[in-house]
């Protein structure tokens, strides 16, 4: 008789917070924030075999930029500004979310004429993000864009899925 197949081991998920009150600062403090988070998660981490290639950067780079698109919308278009950041990492895929107090969801932009400044921020997103929306949350809501972690990329590819 053989013995079962050990249950696959729990994916760590780690969860960091930034209050954010109001739009003072938010986009900055939201910024600085994630990238230590992301420095923290070993985003770009460097062991003996790997460095961060361009992809892992671009992929860095992205998420801070699409941090700024959401907590700026929050900024210029809800009473108060956002409320909270959150960045969830399950080592497969990264959620970042902003919370603010309006319940009305944001709309993407039929195409913004790129010669003017603005409307292009949930474009952004939606071309960057492997998915994003938003959801109610209290009296407002949280918007909300998921990416893949670019450390996934690293594994052997008969590891992918273990």
């Amino acid at each position: 008789m053989t013995s079962p197949e050990p249950a696959p081991a729990p994916v760590p998920d780690e969860t960091r917070r930034l209050t954010l009150n109001g739009p003072r600062g938010a986009v900055q403090r939201s910024r600085e924030f994630s990238r230590q988070a992301l420095l923290d998660w070993h985003w770009l981490a460097v062991d003996g075999e790997h460095w961060p290639d361009d992809e892992q950067m671009a992929v860095f780079e992205d998420v801070l930029l699409m941090v700024s698109e959401l907590v700026t919308n929050a900024c210029l278009h809800t009473p108060g500004g956002p409320r909270e950041l959150r960045l969830r990492w399950d080592t497969l895929r990264l959620r970042v979310e902003v919370s603010d107090a309006s319940p009305e969801p944001p709309r993407l932009r039929p195409s913004a004429d790129p010669r003017r400044p603005g409307g292009h921020g949930l474009r952004v997103v939606d071309r960057l993000a492997r998915a994003w929306g938003s959801r109610p949350e209290g009296a407002g809501k949280s918007v909300w864009l998921e990416v893949p972690s670019p450390l996934d990329r690293r594994r052997p590819s008969g590891a992918r899925g273990r």
